[in-house]
């Protein structure tokens, strides 16, 4: 087997070829092989649950030295890695290879199911879940399953409550970091995801992504039990329970139960109040960071939500499907 590694000497060769033919340490709850013992041991982890690496400032625990390390560049907010395309920061290595992607338009790792592909190896992973169906994170408070362990952890929250990361600005807490640095882009005004086709920017990955779809047309979410597609999965998810009936989050001031936690969070709101999303250009506050949006297009003007068949354009999706109706003579 060649590696195409330079090396010293035929002694050198020889511990290369051997490292390279076999992987001796193995582990004996998955069969999963590794190179070096010090791997092994890390991987274990995955299988006992130990998190032997605390963070000295909120006390969350890891798995390996080099993830507590990463972790708490988040409370020092140190961020070592820039961009040298656009002077984004990042406080780690890994990340900013991945961003770096936003720029090259690479795309190195493709679904061999349907051809999708991905900035990273990790968006991979969660794509092909929807095709296997695989949700292998499971909360043991309610045995609900996820895809992901981000959001099995954001499930977990909603059974203790906890908020460690606030924003200096607001005071608003969140469950993640990443939330955390999302939100203050609200605050800042920051943009740094664009989109390509029409230049309009985004303060998250995701957004982009998402919206990409409208000039696209994908809808990559299918239900198995109508064959209705959706864009997103949120929608798609939301669509499920129109079938299974299942509303597993409830509102402890009123008991209003809900189907989706995003609608929870909102819907809480009317108890509390709490109106986060403010225009900078009027001051008018929204509970909802949708009509908070379309409220900013009445002072730009922007309408990027354009009818394929006749080139008319909308403010907001919602008048988009509505004018589309027009076309098709559908009634909902």
């Amino acid at each position: 087997m060649e590696c195409g590694k330079s090396l010293s000497g035929n002694g050198t060769l020889a511990k290369c070829q051997t490292q390279t033919e076999k992987k001796p340490f193995q582990c004996v709850e998955c069969g999963k092989i590794f190179n070096h013992s010090s791997h092994l041991t890390v991987h274990h982890r995955t299988h006992t649950g130990e998190k032997p690496y605390k963070c000295s400032e909120c006390g969350k625990s890891f798995s390996n030295n080099g993830a507590c390390k990463k972790h708490q560049r988040i409370h020092t907010g140190e961020k070592p890695y820039k961009c040298l395309e656009c002077g984004r920061c990042f406080n780690n290595s890994g990340n900013l290879t991945v961003h770096q992607r936003i720029h090259t338009g690479e795309k190195p790792f493709k679904c061999t199911q349907c051809g999708k592909c991905f900035s990273c190896s990790g968006k991979l992973t969660l794509h092909q879940r929807t095709h296997t169906g695989e949700k292998p994170f499971k909360c043991t408070q309610c045995e609900k399953c996820f895809t992901n362990s981000g959001s099995l952890n954001s499930h977990i929250q909603t059974h203790t409550g906890e908020k460690t990361f606030v924003c200096m600005e607001c005071g608003k807490a969140f469950c993640h970091s990443g939330s955390l640095i999302t939100h203050q882009r609200t605050h800042t005004g920051e943009k740094p995801f664009t989109c390509m086709e029409c230049g309009k920017g985004f303060i998250h990955s995701g957004n982009l992504n998402l919206h990409l779809r409208s000039h696209t047309g994908e809808k990559p979410f299918k239900c198995t039990e109508c064959g209705k597609s959706f864009s997103q999965s949120a929608h798609f998810r939301i669509h499920q329970v129109t079938h299974t009936g299942e509303k597993p989050f409830k509102c402890m001031e009123c008991g209003k139960s809900f189907s989706y936690s995003g609608n929870l969070d909102i819907h809480l709101r009317t108890h509390t109040g709490e109106k986060p999303f403010k225009c900078m250009e009027c001051g008018k506050s929204f509970t909802q960071s949708g009509h908070f949006r379309i409220h900013q297009q009445s002072h730009t003007g922007e309408k990027p939500f354009k009818c394929m068949e006749c080139g008319r354009s909308f403010s907001d999706k919602g008048s988009l499907t509505k004018h589309q109706q027009t076309h098709t003579g559908e009634k909902t």
